[in-house]
């Protein structure tokens, strides 16, 4: 029996218009109702699954938000940061500094949204869609970021992060890991952070151990939970690579793909 359900959110629970639809929500509600853990685990930062977990009807009961890629653990019963891992301010500034003189976009979270100095640029205008937060405009990104985080961002052309990510390593790559949700944003998270470990720490918090824990994802960011997982299930639209690494498959995003896999492998047993 899995007791533990570890949800990607992007690609995965949600379609392609970013919604939920009926079925997963009625297919998730019901796995909670037979006792089973629901973890909500992103790449978003907490504002951008706390509606999605309100949405699902999570808050106020015992489930858990794992956001920034794994930097963060938030329960959904008061929102209280259960565990949190965040990247130090030089590392910070050295990343933003390195965006700034190379006219990329970086951005950080404040309580409300999104906060750059690029507010026009397409890639920060998207990372807020995907998280239907706002974007606030800032002079000064590194002014704003006075404390460590458990992820900032730098976006743009993929071909032009590829040469970021190899000129930064030298500089903070023994304090972060600098990685990619999508090919358009490279995620700065501190080193060794991932949805997997969190998801690690999260089992021993629980008292559950991995053979209990079924894993539904689509991105390269969900690999390593699929390798802890005693059942790993990719979607239908993620990658070969992806697909590669899963004990089974489901259906696409746009397909409830979700709810099938939690119909079959949760709710028939």
């Amino acid at each position: 029996m899995y007791t533990v359900l570890a949800l990607d959110l992007d690609g995965t629970l949600t379609n392609t218009t970013k919604e939920i639809s009926e079925r997963n929500k009625n297919a998730v509600l019901a796995a909670r109702e037979r006792g089973v853990h629901v973890v909500l685990a992103s790449g978003r930062p907490v504002l951008g699954i706390e509606h999605v977990a309100r949405e699902l009807g999570l808050i106020g009961t015992e489930a858990t938000i794992l956001a920034y890629n794994g930097g963060q653990l938030v329960s959904t019963a008061d929102l209280s940061v259960l565990w949190e891992r965040t990247v130090d301010l030089r590392t910070i500034q050295t990343c933003f500094r390195y965006a700034k003189q190379n006219g990329l976009a970086a951005l950080s979270y404040d309580e409300v949204g999104v906060i750059t100095e690029m507010p026009d640029d397409v890639h920060v205008k998207l990372e807020a869609y995907n998280n239907a937060i706002p974007i606030r405009r800032v002079d000064d990104l590194i002014a704003e970021t006075p404390n460590p985080m458990p992820k900032v961002m730098i976006v743009g052309e993929p071909a032009r992060l590829l040469q970021a990510r190899h000129d930064l390593l030298p500089l903070v790559g023994e304090q972060a890991d600098l990685g990619f949700s999508d090919p358009f944003f490279m995620e700065i998270t501190a080193k060794g952070v991932q949805k997997a470990s969190s998801l690690r720490v999260l089992l021993g918090l629980l008292g559950k151990n991995e053979d209990e824990l079924m894993v539904i994802g689509d991105g390269l960011n969900d690999v390593p939970m699929f390798s802890i997982a005693g059942l790993a299930v990719a979607m239908a639209n993620a990658s070969d690579e992806v697909k590669a690494h899963a004990h089974v498959l489901t259906s696409s995003n746009d397909e409830d793909g979700v709810a099938k896999a939690i119909e079959t492998h949760i709710l028939a047993k």
